[in-house]
């Protein structure tokens, strides 16, 4: 009996520990479920057709209007660790801007991508910085703490205040 049990209790941890390990998978973004992108026709398709097959685009090109994107990511997550993107699929689509017709449809995926900082919320200063000791000593020998009998009119100061 005691035998069953232990049995059953490590088979329960094993199968525990081995679901936690297990990648949790993340859809984001475009899903093309009737229609794949690529299927568009070029000088067949208007933006009027493109937004009845595909839907509204994830973006718009900033500046020309007439470049739609349809973005598409699938990320995979192990346990703690950070998320991983298995797949990204990101389709160009540009229009004539006279005719509104499909003049191309260019498909990026994960390895035409570029890794950059949008923003590393650092700003670069000139210079150099100072350790700790370089700070803890530096206003030693310039100066004393109370102004001197010259200094009237410094900031800090009273005017007629003389300290004998």
């Amino acid at each position: 009996m005691f035998r069953k049990a232990a049995l059953a209790a490590a088979a329960a941890v094993l199968l525990t520990t081995t679901g936690a390990c297990m990648p949790m998978t993340n859809y984001s973004g475009f899903q093309a479920i009737e229609v794949n992108p690529s299927e568009l026709k070029v000088g067949e398709d208007t933006k009027s057709t493109v937004l009845g097959k595909l839907g509204s685009p994830s973006a718009t090109s900033t500046f020309d209007p007439n470049v739609w994107f349809y973005m598409s990511q699938i990320t995979d997550r192990v346990a703690f660790y950070q998320p991983r993107v298995a797949k990204r699929d990101i389709f160009a689509v540009t229009f004539d801007p006279a005719t509104e017709q499909v003049l191309s449809v260019n498909a990026y995926t994960l390895r035409d991508g570029k890794v950059f900082a949008y923003n590393s919320r650092e700003t670069p200063t000139r210079g150099r910085e100072l350790s700790i000791l370089e700070q803890l000593l530096g206003n030693v020998g310039r100066g004393g703490m109370l102004p001197r009998d010259d200094e009237e009119g410094v900031p800090g100061s009273r005017p007629g205040d003389r300290r004998n």
